[in-house]
């Protein structure tokens, strides 16, 4: 006589004991450990040196992204205050504008426009609190992000 028994598994019992610890929070510091871990190349507005182009060829380099923290404009909504980055110009090392960045998604939003770029040197025009408009060079890495603090 032949019995047909089919056996049932329960994968999720296996990892209960670690989605108990699992909530906003962990998930929120996992993510700014790895973040701090994949490391940023981190801009200079003192470097006195001129860009410098390096052109990619096609299909060899991921783009790169970069974040500017410019200065910042207050903003009242109704009693809330909000500090929006302000905007500014990416220029290309031929010199030409390549992007305006908006440099905020609201009004209310108080965080930089990460912006995708190609492989290259830039020259980035944007408003410091500190010095006014200033012209900063940067290089764009593949597959890194870069991060323009105006005013540290």
């Amino acid at each position: 006589m032949k019995t047909n028994h089919k056996e049932t598994h329960s994968y999720g019992s296996r990892f209960t004991p670690v989605l108990r610890y699992v909530n906003m929070r962990s998930l929120a510091v996992a993510m700014f450990v790895a973040e701090a871990f994949l490391g940023t190349t981190l801009g200079n507005d003192t470097e006195k040196t001129g860009p410098t182009k390096i052109e990619a060829r096609a299909g060899e380099r991921s783009p790169g992204s970069l974040e500017v923290y410019s200065a910042t404009d207050e903003v009242n909504d109704g009693g809330s205050l909000y500090y929006a980055h302000s905007s500014y110009a990416i220029y290309a090392a031929d010199g030409k504008l390549f992007k305006d960045v908006e440099n905020h998604i609201s009004r209310s939003d108080e965080n930089p426009e990460t912006v995708t770029l190609p492989v290259g040197s830039y020259t980035v025009v944007a408003r410091s609190e500190k010095n006014g408009y200033v012209r900063v060079p940067v290089m764009i890495n593949s597959g890194r992000r870069t991060v323009l603090a105006l005013d540290r």
